[in-house]
């Protein structure tokens, strides 16, 4: 059901092809398990508050239905030189405070991306220099070339220097630390929705931004979001008419929502890839019985606990067959997958134990596993289910399952506190370079390099494919370049890849939308109908 409020004479007046003055106001309210964490566009390089904040912030270049690259603050571009990148910029924009878009805010941008705090720091990873040419010329000087360097920007927003300055919000506060700043709870950007209210881990209401410089296709002039952590009470909210659309549905709800008349589902396949990942970087691990040594520097215990994980059982079991196992960190898609790199590794308990013993282990060891329980599909069911795999080979694990706030704060930078763990990766560029540059890649904080490598695993030579990798232009040498570091972080088992996921929402019939296969939700294609 939509709450429809009649706009009286001082109604907004907004641009092409949206409501006029006197039009009914139109409510959209949509709910999810989880809250965004933060409005502050940098503050986590994590899907969800990326494609929440991409309603109210803008990047030069956007992704559009088709997740093609297209303009966005930025009209057109050119490469006067192989690393050099012009961007004309969008004249008479202006930010939701009234302050104009020019050139200056894209280098405070760049520079608050890259300072301590922000969690995008690798999107401008290959930039040696951001020069000002005129209020609406910039240029990004790449240190080599960079021919995915469009693809790399499509999830770094501009914000308004101006207002960051005014509100002591020059820099990102860094989630991990529990603080915040003015941006953590308010915003201001230049897209289709302006932030009324937020009240953290409850609601977040966004009104239509009258000004906003693009053709408008949706037909809201409200948008509520309501966080409800609890499955069931979230889909009996659907079900009643009190939220028009969940976004993230359990698999065991999906078949009887699809037998409702007056409900849509909407699935695909999913970008992301979930995987598990372990501790190579510390001498002992910070979360198991085993001391004066860490027992996944051994790769033979890393085989064991891939050989004990049965791959197919999670995806009938846990998923409801809403998964694909996978043996890469990413999958189709994704710009260097190949099909024939994608080799299952079948579940061998018997194998595993004995491989254990080999290392040392004959009577398994105990690790505690760190979860989070609202981030994923069934997450904290796939950690329970691993959890008795894992006993079956005489590993005990305590699960540590806990929200996202919590969960990203403890694995991820800067602390990495954690042994043995659960995430999930969606190359943003939707090309192989992202995940092993961010996920895979040996840490180097100078480089923003393995940023999200919770693990810390490490391996020259997959290093140095990966630089090769960022600058090969050649498609045919690039893919052999991409097979080749599969093969060595297969062979090493640097982390477990259990499956791609499938994107499931459930809207009302009356709700028109475009799902998008790396689980973004633009609000600018969502429509309300009769």
């Amino acid at each position: 059901m939509r709450r429809l409020l009649l706009a009286g004479a001082a109604a907004l007046l907004l641009g092409a092809g949206s409501l006029a003055s006197g039009a009914l106001a139109v409510t959209f309210r949509w709910a999810n398990d989880g809250d965004v964490n933060s409005m502050d566009p940098y503050a986590r390089n994590e899907t969800f508050l990326l494609t929440f904040t991409a309603n109210i912030y803008e990047p030069l270049v956007r992704r559009n239905r088709e997740l093609r690259v297209e303009p966005a603050l930025a009209t057109s571009w050119s490469q006067p030189s192989p690393t050099v990148w012009r961007f004309n910029l969008r004249q008479n924009v202006r930010f939701h405070g009234g302050e104009p878009f020019t050139a200056d805010d894209v280098l405070f941008s760049a520079e608050r991306v890259r300072a301590q705090g922000s969690n995008l720091t690798s999107v401008l990873s290959s930039v040696k220099e951001i020069r000002k040419v005129d209020d609406f010329t910039v240029e990004f000087e790449t240190h080599q070339p960079d021919p995915i360097f469009l693809e790399e920007i499509t999830t770094w927003v501009m914000m308004s220097r101006r207002w960051a300055e005014a509100n002591n919000a020059t820099r990102t506060v860094d989630l991990t630390t529990g603080q915040e700043n003015f941006a953590t709870r308010n915003a201001n950007g230049t897209g289709p929705f302006i932030l009324a209210s937020r009240e953290p881990d409850r609601r977040t209401v966004l009104r239509v931004n009258p000004n906003w410089w693009d053709r408008v296709e949706h037909n809201l002039t409200e948008v509520q979001f309501n966080v409800i952590a609890n499955d069931a009470t979230r889909i009996a909210a659907l079900l009643s008419g009190e939220v028009d659309m969940v976004y993230t549905v359990p698999p065991q709800d999906t078949e009887r929502l699809s037998r409702q008349q007056n409900i849509r589902i909407h699935q695909q396949a999913e970008l992301r890839t979930v995987f598990l990942g372990f501790d190579q970087a510390r001498d002992e691990l910070l979360k198991s019985d085993v001391r004066g040594r860490n027992p996944f520097r051994d790769v033979r215990v890393r085989r064991a606990f891939q050989q004990a994980i049965d791959l197919e059982a999670i995806r009938t079991r846990i998923m409801r067959g809403q998964s694909r196992p996978s043996a890469l960190m990413y999958g189709p898609g994704v710009n260097g997958y190949v099909p024939a790199e994608d080799r299952i590794v079948r579940p061998d308990p018997d194998g595993a134990r004995r491989l254990l013993a080999e290392a040392g282990y004959p009577n398994g060891f105990g690790i505690t596993m760190d979860c989070p329980n609202d981030r994923y599909v069934n997450d904290e069911a796939i950690c329970t289910a691993i959890v008795s795999m894992l006993a079956r080979i005489g590993v005990r694990v305590t699960l540590n399952a806990q929200t996202r706030a919590r969960y990203f704060a403890e694995i991820l930078a800067p602390r990495y506190q954690t042994s043995f763990y659960l995430l999930g990766w969606t190359p943003t560029t939707y090309d192989a370079h992202n995940t092993f540059f961010n996920i895979m890649a040996s840490r180097d904080a100078s480089r923003q390099r393995g940023v999200f490598n919770s693990g810390g695993w490490s391996n020259p030579e997959f290093d140095r494919i990966v630089d090769q990798i960022a600058v090969e232009t050649n498609p045919a040498r690039r893919q052999e370049l991409i097979n080749q570091a599969n093969r060595i972080h297969i062979e090493d088992v640097g982390h477990i890849p259990l499956h791609q996921q499938t994107v499931v929402w459930a809207a009302r019939s009356n709700i028109t939308l475009q799902q998008m296969a790396d689980n973004y939700f633009p609000l600018r294609y969502v429509r309300v109908g009769q």
